[in-house]
């Protein structure tokens, strides 16, 4: 029997409301300075209501026209830059994670636990350790301003191994037998069944690393020197001019409005495999 408390329902739903409040006021106040000059900006109070001039700064921002003494760098171009790096990402880390956690689990060679436990140990090392030796060879390759240089050094993935082959070693043996006399090979049994069984994972992964792509910041400003090859993380940053120089704010702020729009896009239409793939009983 479940027990109506309405005290502590209205609790719960204030707590609610003013979490919301706190996550939602600010940008809120984002999309505000967008729709305005950046006069109004500045001024004090500053507006709390949207103003008339939201297609026309949105239009700046995405073309790249404002009058601005920081980077003029067009926004469709970063976002562009962030979109197929977040992809390559995401897809690539899923894909090689999928089929290393394969061939660890299911074939038997010489070292086998040893590149596991290789692989593994990669979790503990941080970025900073191993960004020098990377950057030098992307250096040495020619990979700087590339999209190479900027997804390839990053599309391997130790915790999504890690995952799959967790995943991987509770799939019964039997769905292996049964593959193998019905005469399916081992690219076979890992298409038509590891796959589609892990579908509610990948979807949950791909919403992970997507996010993870797009938020780039420290590498992509290592690697890249030409304003058409900034993602738009970065390229917030750029648009923020240092010292006595006056900044667009509502510029910034238009900026900042796009480049939340995919990755929520992202989570918000995969939601129901992102959720299923992370509580989901049988994983």
């Amino acid at each position: 029997m479940v027990e109506r408390r309405p005290l502590a329902t209205a609790i719960s739903h204030i707590v609610l409301v003013l979490g919301v409040i706190i996550i939602a006021f600010p940008l809120y106040i984002t999309f505000v300075a967008s729709t305005h000059t950046a006069q109004e900006i500045v001024q004090v109070p500053m507006p709390l209501l949207p103003g008339p001039h939201l297609i026309e700064n949105y239009t700046q921002a995405i073309n790249g026209t404002s009058g601005s003494a920081a980077s003029t760098a067009p926004v469709g171009r970063m976002m562009t830059v962030s979109l197929v790096t977040a992809l390559v990402i995401a897809i690539g880390k899923i894909a090689i994670s999928l089929l290393s956690a394969f061939a660890i689990v299911y074939f038997r060679f010489p070292g086998r636990m040893f590149f596991f436990w290789a692989i593994f140990v990669t979790l503990m090392l941080p970025v900073e350790v191993r960004i020098g030796p990377t950057y030098q060879v992307v250096s040495d390759l020619g990979m700087l301003n590339s999209y190479a240089g900027l997804t390839v050094p990053l599309i391997a993935s130790a915790t999504a191994t890690f995952l799959f082959r967790q995943f991987f070693l509770t799939v019964p043996d039997e769905l292996v037998e049964a593959a193998r006399v019905d005469g399916a090979g081992p690219m076979r049994f890992f298409w038509d069944v590891l796959l589609p069984l892990s579908s509610t994972s990948v979807a949950a992964l791909f919403v992970i690393q997507f996010i993870y792509g797009w938020n780039q910041y420290l590498w992509p400003l290592l690697v890249t020197t030409d304003e058409s090859m900034y993602p738009v993380v970065m390229g917030i940053k750029r648009m923020i001019s240092g010292g006595d120089a006056a900044n667009d704010w509502n510029i910034v702020m238009a900026t900042a409005i796009l480049a939340m729009i995919p990755p929520a896009l992202v989570v918000l239409f995969m939601q129901r495999w992102f959720v299923k793939g992370l509580v989901d009983s049988e994983k």
